[in-house]
């Protein structure tokens, strides 16, 4: 089942996607993300990169993979799992439109878990803290971080 978070941000749209998308910037709107790992040179489709999560009183690695970047319509989508061989994975994406003076974001996200535990405990529990606190934080972070303090 496909997630949707939106947020209007005072900030222009194209900054806004450019922070997204800059892989070395993740951690500085993502209260979860404690670090990059590995990053590609550029993203091109397909391109993998590799974060570091803290969440659910765990710290893993997870490994994305690009499907889509366009900065013409400022959609960026990935595919994400752990860096372990679960199986288990989410699909991410961001977009990015004009709203008058500002940003409207959305991020839509679906996770799909393979395995018992996480279609049973793990899964439920990630999208309630994703829903819940994780993903208006990182919402709010984004503003933040594109809005100097006055």
């Amino acid at each position: 089942m496909k997630h949707r978070a939106t947020s209007t941000l005072a900030a222009p749209p194209d900054a806004v996607f450019d922070l997204i998308t800059d892989l070395d910037r993740l951690p500085e709107w993502n209260a979860n993300m404690t670090t990059v790992v590995e990053r590609p040179p550029a993203l091109t489709p397909g391109t993998e990169w590799v974060v570091e999560f803290r969440a659910m009183g765990q710290t893993w690695r997870s490994r994305s993979r690009l499907e889509t970047l366009d900065p013409e319509r400022r959609v960026f989508s990935y595919r994400s799992g752990t860096d372990d061989g679960n199986p288990s994975y989410a699909v991410w994406e961001w977009q990015v439109r004009e709203n008058g003076n500002g940003a409207h974001v959305t991020v839509a996200w679906e996770l799909h878990p393979a395995t018992f535990w996480r279609k049973v405990l793990l899964g439920p529990v990630r999208h309630r803290q994703l829903r819940r606190a994780e993903v208006p934080a990182s919402m709010a972070a984004l503003s933040s971080v594109l809005t100097p303090a006055g």
